[in-house]
């Protein structure tokens, strides 16, 4: 490894260059992500640059601005980028990550490949490269699961995508369809209204290498993380169609839930902490056809809550709701989270920039809290009122599952109090992304589209149980 210092005064004495003049000349304000570049050149290599960046009050959210900046100025360059900015531990990391971030770009051009660039860390804190590499790895999977289009990624082929990422990465991968998904009635609801190639559940999990499968047992003493995401590969709204009709061209983004699970739990295998760690992916096309649930109609979830259809653009928590109820009976986990663009009222308080979370541990909310701040996937705790359960009380079932009877607006945590009812006693932590899962611009970290939120925060946490 190099120190700073040194390959700052490398750079001067191999370019006869003093990098205190030519910041004077830019006259720079030091705010982060402020970006000068200078031309250099020497006889042994072609024109090459230095990118002054600036680093505002080098708080970690500075790092990530800068980083952010430096990969967007390379984007689509096939060149090396040698940052010398960051030295202590979550510094690296943040930095290392958005410089990723920054650089991503996806699409399904004919033209010449794109071109991609790679980063080169000046430090000595190998394990927060070793985080940074995993995570930026596993938000590029999710962002690219997101940005595909509906048209190709339906259930099947998700499905198969997470094969792929679990036989790469050592995890076990359980995939059901048809027959063997009726007990989840929410999930064959939903997705019976695209029968072709119709819904499915993708159950993916990792236990550490360490733990031999001769001594799987062991692993029942380790904290066991279920994650449930909704994975609505696209969302027309069904016969409650969504109007206008231009909220759904960034529906293919629905299933940014499931993808930020795959991503997760893929930095986990990379990364092996002393968790268990459980994905379940709810996949479906919530589509208008001959087949597609109505209003009104009655379905039952699989803990054997039967449920009033009132909106079926509502179908996020009817999915969301079996792959709960299924981690609540089936796999004893000591947290249970889910994971969801759920609802556009998540946006209307908190904008784009937290995600509401909902729980009612204060312990657990803080601490996630305090994880978002730092990772940069943040959340804000949000309430879950209990005057607002007579919203979701039916005439003919167990449920309704939108609220809408009752003109309590709050539709993000009315979503929230459905959900609940399927956790059983457990730990359990809602992540309405709704706001944060999608971009509609291409600035700072997030290219327009699916950001890849949650991944950083979810590893950051699990690593943090460890």
């Amino acid at each position: 490894m190099v120190g700073k210092s040194s390959l700052i005064s490398s750079i001067e004495k191999y370019f006869e260059i003093n990098l205190l003049d030519e910041i004077a000349f830019f006259s720079p304000s030091g705010k982060a992500g402020e970006l000068y570049e200078i031309p250099v050149l020497h006889d042994d290599v072609e024109m090459d640059r230095i990118y002054l960046v600036g680093l505002g009050d080098q708080s970690l959210k500075d790092f990530r601005a800068a980083g952010a900046a430096l990969g967007r100025k390379v984007r689509g360059k096939a060149l090396n980028l040698v940052t010398v900015l960051a030295s202590k531990k979550f510094e690296v990391k943040a930095h290392a990550i958005s410089l990723v971030l920054g650089a991503y770009t996806w699409n399904l051009k004919t033209s010449a490949p794109v071109e991609i660039p790679t980063f080169t860390i000046a430090t000595e804190e190998d394990l927060a490269m070793a985080e940074a590499n995993a995570i930026a790895a596993s938000v590029v999977l999710t962002r690219d699961l997101i940005h595909t289009p509906s048209n190709i990624k339906n259930p099947l082929w998700i499905a198969q995508e997470a094969k792929k990422v679990a036989t790469s990465k050592g995890l076990t991968i359980r995939v059901l369809s048809g027959k063997e998904i009726t007990k989840f009635g929410g999930l064959v609801a939903v997705g019976m209204s695209s029968p072709d190639p119709g819904p499915r559940f993708v159950e993916v999990s990792y236990i550490p290498k360490k733990i031999s499968q001769s001594k799987i047992k062991g692993a029942t003493a380790l904290p066991h993380v279920v994650i449930v995401g909704k994975g609505i590969t696209y969302d027309t709204g069904g016969v409650s169609l969504k109007r206008p009709y231009d909220l759904m061209a960034p529906m293919k983004s629905d299933m940014a839930g499931s993808a930020a699970v795959l991503g997760t739990i893929a930095a986990i295998a990379d990364l092996q902490p002393n968790v268990r760690v459980t994905g379940l992916m709810m996949l479906a096309e919530n589509a208008l056809s001959g087949t597609a649930q109505r209003p009104s109609d009655v379905i039952t979830q699989y803990n054997g809550t039967t449920v009033e259809i009132i909106n079926t653009d509502s179908e996020g928590r009817l999915v969301l709701a079996d792959g709960l109820a299924y981690a609540d009976k089936k796999l004893d986990p000591d947290y249970l989270v889910d994971i969801a663009t759920l609802t556009g009222a998540a946006t209307l308080g908190l904008g784009r920039q937290y995600a509401a979370m909902y729980t009612r541990d204060n312990k657990l909310a803080r601490e996630l809290s305090e994880i978002g701040e730092i990772s940069g996937d943040r959340v804000w705790h949000m309430p879950l009122v209990d005057e607002y359960f007579d919203s979701l009380e039916s005439d003919v079932a167990d449920l309704n599952h939108n609220g809408k009877k009752r003109k309590y607006s709050g539709g993000s945590l009315i979503g929230a109090l459905y959900l609940e009812q399927f956790v059983g006693e457990r730990k359990w932590i809602h992540l309405d992304i709704a706001g944060t899962g999608r971009s509609d611009a291409d600035s700072g970290e997030n290219p327009k589209g699916g950001t890849g939120y949650g991944v950083r925060l979810l590893v950051d946490w699990i690593l943090s149980l460890s």
